[in-house]
């Protein structure tokens, strides 16, 4: 789910990049605030390196194919470092795999990255619930929820920044069966991805729990 180069305009790419800066100052200066600011850089760069691949992995879901996300499990276990992961990760996916580009790297990153962020928030709020859930429940339900809405969100923001920019040259036509069928391709990439998630923080509280500590 990359914007590519050429399709926004230039305003829109500087803007991008503005909000990226604001939001990648807001982590980071959350980040300072923990007593070990370091602490949790090997998990991320972990982390990071998974996002990367996972552009590389294509589902095919008829009528498109779409391929791994992974904001939310980034958001759910590395919290504000989640939002510098995702950039780092974005940055390497436009120069080696050419996916997005660097003129659209913050548009991008706000795409993948501000969902992040709310999946992070969505699965910190599950200890507001440890006294209605049993702790298994709550951690799957929570984690389920964290990787499903980053989908969902990420979807949303490209789908509106793309149609609010598109050149009024394109055939409307085609660009609305273009975009039915990448709604219709993600409602599934929901699902596995909030299955995978919950998969994923259920197995590391059982063998390592203090990863999922930010």
């Amino acid at each position: 789910m990359h914007i590519s180069e050429g399709i926004i305009p230039a305003q829109t790419c500087l803007a991008g990049y503005g909000i990226t800066g604001l939001l990648t100052w807001y982590s980071l200066r959350q980040i300072n605030r923990q007593a070990n600011p370091t602490a949790n850089i090997p998990k991320a760069s972990l982390l990071t390196a998974a996002f990367f691949v996972a552009s590389s992995i294509h589902i095919p879901i008829p009528p498109a194919s779409v391929h791994l996300l992974l904001n939310g499990l980034l958001g759910a276990i590395l919290g504000y470092y989640a939002f510098p992961a995702i950039l780092i990760g974005l940055i390497f996916q436009a120069i080696i795999f050419g996916h997005g580009g660097l003129t659209t790297l913050g548009i991008n990153a706000i795409i993948m990255g501000i969902p992040a962020i709310i999946a992070a928030l969505i699965f910190q709020s599950r200890h507001r619930f440890s006294q209605r859930f049993k702790p298994t429940i709550s951690l799957n339900l929570f984690g389920f929820v964290a990787g499903a809405s980053s989908v969902g969100l990420s979807t949303i923001l490209f789908l509106t920044i793309l149609i609010t920019n598109l050149p009024s040259t394109l055939e409307s036509e085609a660009e609305k069966a273009a975009i039915i069928a990448l709604i219709i391709a993600h409602i599934p990439l929901m699902f596995i991805e909030g299955v995978f998630t919950a998969m994923v923080v259920n197995f590391l509280n059982r063998v390592k729990p203090e990863l999922l500590t930010q």
